[in-house]
Order: structure tokens, then C-alpha cells, then sequence
């Protein structure tokens, strides 16, 4: 970790001192460092504008917080229902849905409801896409014009087929497969081509310096110098084979961890960051930038099984993604403490050990950071939001508000 072990007693004292009549388990946000780091955002981003990834802040006051700063616009959600449910609730009027979607009474009620058609694109990768909304909307886009984006497969493919570096999402991998879906859009009636996204995740989101792993941090880099420049052409390619078919409104791209590099694209016009408003643990692997930790829940310690070791309850907050061990919660406050490798974070208690450990005593808290940023607030109903050394509100998740949509 870069931070330095001793410069947490003060985070400690001042979050122990702002919740004190809480009882854990609970999560907080620390809105201080929530602004500060939405301001990094918008400064990285360099003049484009920033759209708020609502699966990694999963709260809707938070949502809106960030949209109500100078730089942000717009939300990418990650189901249609939702999306709906952020416009009807005035979060933003406008949103992208980052994945395509089958929801069939959910496409049925945005085509025959003005508002939302006009605030909600709908991301395609396929025809097989488009006939299942022709026939769930009964041979037709309905009553009101459905608004599309078509989804730009980012990922690094150096020899080919052979070889694929990057998330499995879209098909569409060449500006003529691009071209294509764009004209089939076009030669169909009741939609209208928007956008173009693209995901970096080989380089968004994923970190060019793991602790302890200098071999895999190099080629990581290596990787990520060659894939961006490639990206950067073909994507400006097939941002210009769409354009032969649609008036495009916007060209999105990136994530938190990519937010400079590819707001530097000249054919990107917005670009995508959630992850980056709440600091998860993933990104202390990053070179570029390392957000500010915002969010923490708390755990309070219950037994001390033995010496040097103290046992929290509960902690089993494990991220989804690969299995490993960098999907589990990290201890944080105070330092010096780490999980168990024999055990790890458990579903009704985890073991702790470290240089802290024996000082902890029944009924003290231990500060977790989750290792990514939504998914916490798929364990708690409310976020408790602390300023300098007080609470200052109590807002719901998504989880509090029964809107999980998973």
C-alpha cells in the first residue's frame, strides 16, 4: 500500500469520533473525499464531460451529488428498469444503459412513454438484439422513436483472433462490422442511432502496478502502451463508418482508470467514471491515479481467539470478478492489519492479524474498504454521510430504496 500506516490514526479517530452512536456494521461515505475526487475527474478529463457510472455509487443522492457538479452529465445505468427509475425520480434525463437489455415490460413501457424514450438509449451490439425489441414491442419500435448506441468492442487483439486482451462484451470489432450494424439501424423504422461506446477495460480497469507482482506490473504497461494507440485508430475509424449512417450526439469511452488517457482520443466526446467518486481498493494498483478512499463500512471486533489475532464479525464483502484474493475487502483502519490467508474475509466473522491486531480489544471497530465500489452498497440500506468529523445525513441505497435490479 502508499499509504503510510501512521497517517491513518487521525482518518481513525475522526470517523470513530463522527459515529459513535452508531452500531455496526454500517457504511459511511466521506464526502470530502467524494468531492475531491470527483474534481480530479473532472480535471483529468480535460474538458470533456464526465458521465456518472451509477453501478459503482448504487445511491441516488450520490448520483446526484456528482451531477450537480461543474463537468458532469448524464448517467450510465446498467439495466432499463433502472434507467427508468432514475428519470421518473429526476436523478438525470439522461441516461445510456451500458449493456443491452430484455427486459421486455420495461422496453414496453419506455416505447409508449414520451419522457422516457426521449431521456434512455438503449446499447446494441447485434441484429439479434434489435428483432428480440421489434417482438417484444409487437413487430415494431412502438409508439415513440427508441434511441440506440452501438457498442464498440475495445478490446487488444495483436494476432488476431488468436489472441483476445479485454473484457468479452461486444461483437462488433472492426469499424466495417461497426458500419454495418449502423446501416441495419438505419434501414429499420421507430429508432435512432445516438451514440458509439467503448470500454477499455484492459486498461480502465485494470491496475498497471499490483502490490507485490513487478513482473505482471510491466506487462501490464507493456500491454497498455500498445493497446490504446490501436484503440484510438480503430475506434476513430468506426466512429466514422457509423457517422456515414447516423447523427451521432456522442462518442463514449473509458473508465476511472482511464479517464485521461482517454479523454485524449479525439473521437471520444464524454467519457465514463464511477469507481473513481468512492476510491475502492482495486485502485491502489494504479500508477496514474489513485483516488482519495471514500467509502468504508465498519465491523466491530467480538473475540480474540489468540494472541495477535482479533476476529471481527461478519466481513465476507466479496467483489465480484475474477476469484482471487484481491476481491476481498481490505482492512484499513486502524493500519497494520491484514486478513488471514488460511481464512480470509468470512461469511459471520473474519480473523485479523497484524502489528495492530493485539491492541484491538471486544467491541472495538475495524474500517474495511470494499475492493470495488458499488457493490457495497448491496450489504447495507443506508449510507451514512460524514463531513469533517460529524454525520451529516443518512441517505438509502439502492438496496434501502428495494431497487437492487439484479
Amino acid at each position: 500500500m502508499s499509504y503510510a500506516t501512521s497517517g491513518r490514526d487521525a482518518l481513525l479517530k475522526r470517523y470513530n469520533d463522527a459515529t459513535v452512536g452508531l452500531e455496526p456494521p454500517f457504511a459511511i461515505v466521506d464526502l470530502d473525499a467524494f468531492d475531491a475526487n470527483a474534481t480530479e475527474l473532472v480535471k483529468r478529463s480535460a474538458g470533456k464531460p464526465l458521465r456518472v457510472a451509477s453501478k459503482s455509487v448504487r445511491c441516488r443522492h450520490l448520483l446526484g451529488r456528482a451531477l450537480a457538479m461543474p463537468g458532469w452529465r448524464g448517467v450510465m445505468a446498467f439495466t432499463l428498469a433502472e434507467a427508468q427509475w432514475l428519470v421518473q425520480t429526476g436523478v438525470s434525463d439522461d441516461v445510456l444503459i451500458g449493456y443491452p437489455t430484455t427486459d421486455r415490460e420495461a422496453l414496453r413501457a419506455l416505447a409508449g412513454d414520451a419522457e422516457l424514450a426521449a431521456s434512455i438509449t438503449l446499447m446494441v451490439d447485434s441484429t439479434d438484439q434489435l428483432d428480440f425489441i421489434d417482438a417484444a414491442l409487437g413487430g415494431g419500435a412502438g409508439g415513440q422513436t427508441i434511441r440506440l448506441c452501438v457498442e464498440l468492442d475495445a478490446s487488444w487483439r495483436p494476432v488476431g483472433d488468436r489472441l483476445h486482451i479485454g473484457v468479452r462484451r461486444s461483437p462488433i470489432h472492426t469499424p466495417e462490422q461497426a458500419g454495418a450494424l449502423a446501416a441495419e439501424v438505419a434501414r429499420r423504422t421507430g429508432y435512432r442511432l445516438v451514440g458509439v461506446m467503448s470500454y477499455e477495460a484492459q486498461i480502465a480497469g485494470l491496475g498497471d502496478a499490483p502490490g507485490g507482482q513487478r513482473a505482471r506490473g510491466a506487462a501490464i504497461r507493456f500491454m497498455q502502451r500498445r493497446s490504446m494507440p490501436e484503440l484510438i485508430g480503430r475506434r476513430g475509424a468506426a466512429v466514422a463508418a457509423v457517422r456515414r449512417h447516423a447523427d451521432l450526439e456522442f462518442v463514449n469511452g473509458g473508465g476511472t482508470g482511464s479517464v485521461a488517457a482517454t479523454a485524449a482520443d479525439p473521437a471520444v466526446t464524454e467519457v465514463t467514471a464511477g469507481s473513481g467518486l468512492y476510491g475502492p481498493a482495486l485502485f491502489d494498483g494504479y500508477r496514474a491515479w489513485r483516488p482519495t478512499p471514500a467509502a468504508f463500512f465498519a465491523l466491530p471486533v467480538v473475540r480474540r481467539p489468540a494472541p495477535g489475532i482479533a476476529t471481527v464479525l461478519g466481513g465476507g464483502w466479496i467483489a465480484s470478478g475474477e476469484t482471487s484474493r484481491s476481491r476481498q475487502p481490505v482492512p484499513w483502519l486502524p493500519g497494520g492489519l491484514s486478513l488471514i490467508g488460511t481464512e480470509g474475509a468470512g461469511e459471520v466473522q473474519t480473523p485479523l492479524t497484524g502489528a495492530r491486531a493485539d491492541a484491538l480489544r471486544v467491541g472495538d471497530r475495524v474500517w474495511f474498504r470494499h475492493a470495488k465500489a458499488g457493490e457495497l452498497c448491496e450489504h447495507v440500506d443506508v449510507v451514512h454521510l460524514v463531513s469533517g468529523d460529524r454525520v451529516v445525513g443518512v441517505v438509502p441505497s439502492y438496496r434501502g430504496e428495494s431497487r437492487t435490479f439484479l
